[in-house]
């Protein structure tokens, strides 16, 4: 399952993308993990979830971060959950090529049985059609 967490900046969605690593990362027996653009939510996510900084891996476009993502899923079968913050920033094409990338994201999640969150800083209207059924703005 994919969910994509909208907002324009400075709405709250890495305040919900934090609520939900911590209250996630309590209730699941599997592993959570958090991906972010710098270390700046080093003190704000539980021990419990594993935090990614992705300038470490330099993560830069949908297809490195789909094949990172892979990595994920592929190296840990006991992740259930993946949440993704600032993704426009680890993807600077933004609204381009994202359509594409959450379809192969989603065809990930249903093979490996996880959860994907990305938090994408736009609003509803400048994302595809395709992309509505999976969105949830702040």
């Amino acid at each position: 399952m994919v969910t994509l967490i909208i907002g324009k900046k400075g709405s709250g969605k890495t305040k919900k993308l934090i609520a939900l690593a911590n209250e996630t990362a309590a209730a699941s027996s599997g592993n959570v993990v958090v991906i972010e653009k710098g270390a700046k939510l080093t003190y704000d996510i539980t021990h419990k979830a594993r935090l990614i900084d992705s300038d470490a891996y330099e993560i830069s476009g949908y297809d490195m971060m789909f094949g990172f993502l892979s990595g994920i899923c592929a190296g840990n079968y006991d992740v259930s959950d993946i949440l993704v913050d600032s993704t426009f920033k680890i993807c600077p094409t933004a609204v381009e090529g994202l359509e594409e990338f959450i379809v192969k994201v989603n065809k990930l999640a249903e093979a490996s049985e996880t959860k994907f969150t990305f938090l994408i800083s736009a609003a509803e209207s400048d994302l595809p059609e395709g992309l509505k059924a999976v969105c949830h703005e702040i």
